[in-house]
């Protein structure tokens, strides 16, 4: 029977990069939300729209992506779509399924939450293209995703 393995405390710089690490996430975050307001949008509906401007999606697919229940999304979408930012369209593939899509005004809301969000753009623009691509390929190998 193998022994079991005891849990090790993280080394002090293993915490000091977890607590950036938050405090990142929670800067972003509340930059997000703040940018989203100014719009007259919720967080959700923000990142929904983000979501709808690079592709439509099947509502399916939006709230796996979003990580809530379909019907989350079916409102989300219906408050979008009466403001004009987000259309319902048949899926080319599939007519019995519909698809999200961003309007043009829906684009447009999107490119100018982006161009708000300064807080993750003006520090990464302090560092150098090698500083940036090496943060890049950690997150990457940290996320698992490379």
């Amino acid at each position: 029977m193998a022994a079991p393995r005891t849990a090790r405390r993280p080394d002090a710089l293993t915490l000091e990069v977890v607590e950036l690490i938050g405090a990142v996430v929670a800067r972003y975050h509340e930059e997000y939300e703040e940018a989203a307001a100014g719009h007259a949008l919720t967080g959700a509906q923000a990142r929904l729209l983000s979501l709808l401007s690079l592709e439509p999606l099947p509502m399916r697919k939006l709230a796996q992506r979003l990580k809530c229940e379909p019907s989350n999304v079916t409102g989300i979408v219906d408050r979008l779509e009466s403001r004009g930012l987000v259309e319902r369209r048949p899926d080319p593939a599939d007519r019995r399924v519909k698809l999200a899509a961003a309007t043009p005004e829906g684009r447009r809301v999107v490119r100018s939450l982006q161009d708000s969000l300064r807080f993750a753009r003006e520090p990464l623009a302090g560092l150098s293209e090698e500083e940036r691509v090496a943060l890049r390929d950690a997150l990457r190998r940290m996320l698992r995703e490379d």
